[in-house]
């Protein structure tokens, strides 16, 4: 299976607070359409409700509930992360988007971290576990220092787990 996960990480960790993101950053989110379209992503009921808009377009939607039965219109539903791992696309890449508890579960299962490393640190209720050196190893670093619309830099990171 392929599974990566895809987030951006503020220096503390944090990724999120009251249900919504701590930054925009304009060239994050047009990664993330690049890397993403045309691929199956993962997430949490809460991270779906979240989006500005929903679902996602261009990508298979595949949320994640505990609720028995739940059903969302135009998504694939899965009601545990074993589930939504059969249901994964075994062709291509699929891409874990959150939120924390769905980023803690399927660490183990990732083959590929797509960070966005936010350079400040951020006050969030929820928090990005972390990247062990001893299982991911940096594949490649883009340090972004021009963001005229923030005042904080950021890096694109990618990660490949130890084989």
């Amino acid at each position: 299976m392929n599974i990566s996960i895809i987030v951006a990480i503020a220096e503390n960790n944090a990724i999120g607070r009251n249900n919504d993101l701590l930054w925009h950053i304009s060239e994050d989110l047009k990664r993330f359409k690049r890397l993403t379209e045309g691929h199956t992503v993962v997430m949490g009921k809460n991270t779906y409700f979240s989006l500005p808009r929903r679902p996602l377009p261009k990508r298979t939607n595949l949320v994640i509930t505990d609720v028995p039965g739940e059903q969302i219109d135009d998504c694939v539903m899965a009601y545990s992360i074993g589930e939504a791992i059969e249901k994964m696309d075994k062709s291509k890449e699929n891409f874990v988007m959150g939120g924390g508890s769905i980023y803690r579960q399927f660490m183990p299962h990732a083959d590929k971290l797509y960070i966005t490393r936010v350079h400040k640190d951020f006050e969030g209720d929820v928090f990005f576990p972390k990247i062990d050196a001893n299982i991911w190893k940096l594949q490649s670093a883009e340090k972004i220092t021009d963001d005229r619309q923030n005042d904080f830099n950021y890096t694109f990171e990618v990660y490949l787990r130890n084989r």
